[in-house]
């Protein structure tokens, strides 16, 4: 069955309470793999149906791609949690003297970059994922067809999730160009998830309201 329900039970008393972990991330990788195991449901859904036998050798490869990719993105919920790990102590370091204050710079710049290039990863990842979902609300099941509708939006909102989590990080760092950098490529992803997210959520609406 996946995650039991005393686990999703216990994910989110996590998540509701003051715990620094999980938080956005943890909930958005949560999400994306929620929406890329929809897709991949309407491809369980395709598979072996005659009437989509031109399609059956690209639906068992993106079975598989798929479930792959959800297995990435749930591990993206631990890496998230280990990412904000040094933010977390690097906040608690002593900055009485100068020595102290310079050493908490330092640490809490190495910090800060970890902690944006976590949520920059799983984007890529979502990103992989709507791509898939787009080409799944093509040759899917029309049956199943409004399940690709929904993953897509999961995935989208993921992608906006996460890039908040990026962009929270960069805006502490003293490194600007770096900084500048990892913004610019979580941009370009929030407007590619953007356009696929629209083009597939009006297909899929189109095709099941006529």
């Amino acid at each position: 069955m996946g995650m039991s329900s005393n686990s999703i039970d216990s994910f989110i008393e996590e998540l509701s309470s003051k715990a620094a972990v999980p938080g956005g991330g943890g909930a958005c990788g949560l999400v994306a793999a929620v929406g890329m195991s929809l897709g991949n449901m309407v491809m369980a859904l395709t598979n072996g149906k005659k009437k989509y036998a031109k399609y059956q050798e690209e639906v068992e490869e993106t079975i598989k791609r798929a479930s792959i990719l959800t297995k990435d993105l749930l591990e993206c919920m631990d890496k998230d949690a280990k990412a904000f790990e040094p933010l977390s102590k690097a906040y608690a370091l002593p900055k009485e003297t100068r020595e102290e204050i310079e050493y908490r710079d330092k640490v809490m710049e190495e910090a800060l970059l970890v902690a944006a290039k976590a949520p920059l990863e799983m984007m890529e990842l979502i990103l992989d994922a709507m791509k898939m979902i787009d080409r799944i609300a093509q040759i899917g099941s029309r049956l199943a067809l409004s399940d690709a509708g929904v993953g897509i939006s999961m995935c989208n909102s993921a992608m906006e999730g996460a890039s908040l989590n990026v962009y929270i990080n960069t805006k502490l760092m003293k490194n600007t160009k770096e900084a500048k950098a990892l913004e610019l490529r979580a941009d370009e992803l929030r407007e590619q998830a953007s356009e696929i997210a629209t083009k597939t959520f009006d297909y899929v609406l189109k095709e099941i309201r006529g």
